[in-house]
């Protein structure tokens, strides 16, 4: 367990200056990792627990995830809470509005390739509206080639990579979770508002560095270093019980 000390009570957080404004991971942060993006398991309550949540911070509540938002709402259900997914390349407000340009995927060659190496060097390819990512954690000796691969392919596409557990993805130049969330911050009803960052994977340190640039914080899941978090809780059970979903 991380040595970072366990967040204060949201009424607590309440009762700053400052309205509070939520922004959270789910994969690893809402709900526990699985070796394979499909076999999650995902709490029945889990989206209506989040939006009793956004009604008690008026809307302040935000998921942002490495998944796409299709995918997100295939294992939730339709949800009417501001989103981000595909790391931050796709956000859309709690009225289902993109906000900011609209983003492309993967040109169908690059994705061809993609999922050329994926078959041929026991990858698992997600392919996703934004990007796709190769997923390894049923064998992670093979961590290696993959990231040569990806290294190789974002230089010539001028993509960015994004590193995750046991994940390597390929998304557009400039996307992840701290510019989701400044693009939050710069709209109703979170303008204004104190952002804390929840998440437990790299990716999700972008989005932490973004709260404390911001006048906020970022809560850790899990144990990983170095991070700029202010606290920290040892599993998504334990961020259940701090949000009281």
């Amino acid at each position: 367990m991380s040595d970072l000390p366990s967040p204060p009570s949201l009424d607590s957080l309440a009762g700053d200056s400052r309205p509070l404004a939520l922004f959270l991971d789910f994969d690893g942060t809402l709900v526990e990792l699985a070796s394979t993006p499909d076999g999650i398991d995902v709490p029945a309550h889990l989206s209506a627990s989040l939006h009793r949540l956004s009604d008690r911070l008026d809307g302040r509540v935000a998921l942002v995830s490495g998944r796409a938002i299709v995918d997100l709402e295939r294992h939730l259900g339709p949800v009417s809470l501001a989103r981000a997914g595909s790391h931050g390349s796709d956000c859309r407000g709690a009225d289902g509005n993109n906000i900011g340009d609209i983003p492309s995927g993967l040109p169908p060659e690059l994705l061809a390739r993609v999922a050329e190496f994926a078959q041929e060097n026991g990858f698992d390819l997600e392919d996703k509206p934004h990007g796709a990512a190769l997923h390894y954690r049923s064998d992670p000796a093979i961590e290696s080639k993959g990231v040569a691969f990806a290294q190789e392919l974002a230089e010539e596409a001028d993509l960015d990579i994004m590193r995750g557990k046991c994940v390597i993805e390929l998304v557009g130049r400039g996307a992840n979770k701290g510019s989701a969330l400044r693009a939050f911050m710069d709209c109703e009803p979170f303008r204004g508002a104190r952002p804390v960052f929840v998440g437990d994977d790299i990716t999700d340190e972008d989005g932490i560095h973004a709260a404390c640039d911001l006048g906020g914080f970022g809560v850790l899941v899990g144990e990983r270093e170095p991070t700029r978090a202010k606290y920290g809780l040892a599993s998504p059970a334990a961020v259940h019980q701090w949000l009281d979903l």
